[in-house]
């Protein structure tokens, strides 16, 4: 009898706005949500442990869809918890299923079966990266620039350590775009934005390292710290820099580097 994560009545893993839309931009979001499958209850850990940053993004699907409708740009994102398996570490790698969540272990990713593993690559995974890189394919197919933004946010705690930051540029060896979009951003002298900090895009990552890379697709990866970020005020106000910043930087790619 074969294993199923999802049940029928549960929502796709996928949510996809302005397919069509006429930016250069393509807008990913790989943490955009907490649900947790029916089937896998709360992975053994208490409910404020699911509303934390150790399970999505907070404020960033705000921002993004926000950034989305400014720049008639299309958005592909992800809700289910980064706990059940993270859509930015490449399957099997040992943070593709945590099994910690900062401090606490988390029991429900414990001694999983291959089928188990297979069922949340194949049902969560496997559909939202799929779904993006079809968005992009159809883009390039059609002759179309393309721009790859992916849309994080991060805790400005982590195991006791402050972030002083207030956002981050990430890149892994391209710097094209993210290098103007960090100009951009440091622009506002009252901020505080990071390059490659508090990390850098890795090879365990994935969004970046399979859909924009290999294909010399320019691209920039986005930190927001989550404080900043969780109310409507934060996110419009976010969104609206960050929109400024990735608008002023298109055009000077294209100066610096030709049309993508």
């Amino acid at each position: 009898m074969s294993y199923h994560l999802l049940e029928a009545d549960e929502p796709a893993p996928v949510i996809e706005e302005r397919r069509n839309g006429r930016s250069a931009i393509v807008i990913a979001v790989d943490h955009a949500g907490r649900r947790i499958p029916k089937r896998l209850g709360n992975l053994g850990l208490p409910l404020w442990e699911l509303e934390r940053h150790t399970a999505w993004d907070i404020g960033a699907l705000e921002v993004a869809r926000r950034i989305s409708a400014a720049l008639d740009a299309p958005l592909v994102a992800q809700e289910y918890s980064r706990l059940v398996i993270d859509c930015n570490r490449t399957p099997g790698s040992d943070t593709s299923i945590p099994t910690m969540a900062e401090w606490l272990e988390v029991p429900g990713n414990i001694g999983l079966s291959e089928q188990e593993i297979t069922a949340r690559q194949a049902e969560i995974f496997e559909p939202y990266h799929s779904r993006l890189r079809a968005s992009l394919e159809e883009r390039l197919r059609a002759h179309r620039p393309t721009i790859l933004v992916t849309q994080h946010t991060m805790t400005h705690i982590f195991k006791g350590a402050q972030r002083e930051m207030h956002a981050a540029v990430l890149y892994e060896h391209d710097r094209r775009f993210a290098g103007i979009v960090l100009e951009r951003l440091r622009r506002h002298n009252e901020l505080l934005i990071a390059e490659n900090e508090p990390y850098l895009v890795q090879l365990t990552h994935y969004t970046i390292p399979h859909h924009a890379e290999p294909h010399r697709l320019p691209y920039v990866e986005l930190e927001i710290r989550q404080d900043l970020v969780t109310d409507a005020a934060g996110q419009t106000e976010w969104a609206h820099r960050i929109t400024e910043a990735l608008k002023d930087a298109e055009p000077v790619l294209y100066e610096r580097y030709g049309a993508p």
